[in-house]
């Protein structure tokens, strides 16, 4: 699958602008990119973490995150909730040293165009849509700029950008080392595709947002297709089963062990 898209000028802008009240959030750069939609330019914001200390010829992870529908808009900044804040917290920066890459969903807009509420599996369209296309463009900009090591780019999402996550594994999964996506769902036909790949998918049983069958489904297919995915789904939990996940010292660790 070929993706089109124009990457602009990378803007590095430091997060002075962000609210002094996301302490963690201040090492975040703002960033930006443009990409083509109905043959017009758009420009996406975007942030990105780094590790503390960048050492000389050292090869750094990079997890690409996917907010959920909450943190979609123009301000660069709501789509630092969650993992983003986590991951820049002293002690986890200092844990896991790596690169952060925090794309923004436009308001009205969607990682995957599809309905969140049904249970039944969404087929995937040809193309993807231009805000994924974008959070791509935000990655390759990353991937050249920085010291970035190419076996371990760690693909994750909540809720809207849960569905993010097992769209754009299906489309380029040679890109990733290992996706975490928790709350979403995602075309079954594509399992064949991510099938090889290190999967921890979350899901809340009692989650009223997203049927927790988009899950499920999702693992039976990648099963079936010979994969060996990990399934937590958490009883009585309802749609915030991010917090559960990322706040668990043993999902970190895991992702980061993960290396292609």
């Amino acid at each position: 699958m070929e993706f089109r898209w124009l990457v602009a000028g990378v803007c590095l802008l430091m997060a002075s602008s962000f609210p002094v009240s996301a302490a963690p959030t201040d090492a975040y750069e703002s960033r930006n990119v443009v990409v083509t939609d109905d043959g017009g330019r758009v420009e996406f914001s975007y942030r990105l973490l780094r590790p503390a200390a960048v050492a000389p010829a050292t090869r750094y992870p990079v997890v690409l995150f996917l907010h959920g529908a909450g943190e979609r808009g123009h301000d660069n900044a709501q789509q630092l909730k969650y993992l983003p804040t986590w991951l820049a917290e002293p002690d986890l920066r200092k844990r896991y040293p790596c690169f952060v890459v925090a794309p923004q969903c436009r308001e009205e807009h969607k990682w995957v165009d599809v309905d969140w509420s049904q249970g039944e599996s969404s087929p995937q369209t040809p193309e993807p849509t231009a805000d994924l296309a974008a959070a791509v463009a935000a990655l390759d900009a990353v991937m050249k700029d920085e010291a970035v090591d190419p076996n371990r780019i760690y693909l994750t999402g909540l809720s809207m950008g849960g569905y993010g996550t097992w769209d754009l594994a299906a489309r380029m999964p040679e890109r990733f080392a290992a996706i975490l996506p928790i709350c979403g769902g995602g075309d079954a036909i594509t399992a064949p595709r991510i099938a090889g790949l290190p999967i921890w998918c979350f899901h809340g049983d009692a989650d009223q947002i997203v049927p927790v069958e988009r899950s499920r489904r999702m693992i039976a297919a990648v099963k079936a297709a010979g994969g060996e995915p990990r399934y937590s789904e958490l009883p009585g939990v309802g749609h915030d089963s991010w917090t559960p996940a990322y706040r668990d010292p043993a999902v970190l660790e895991w992702l980061f062990n993960q290396s292609r």
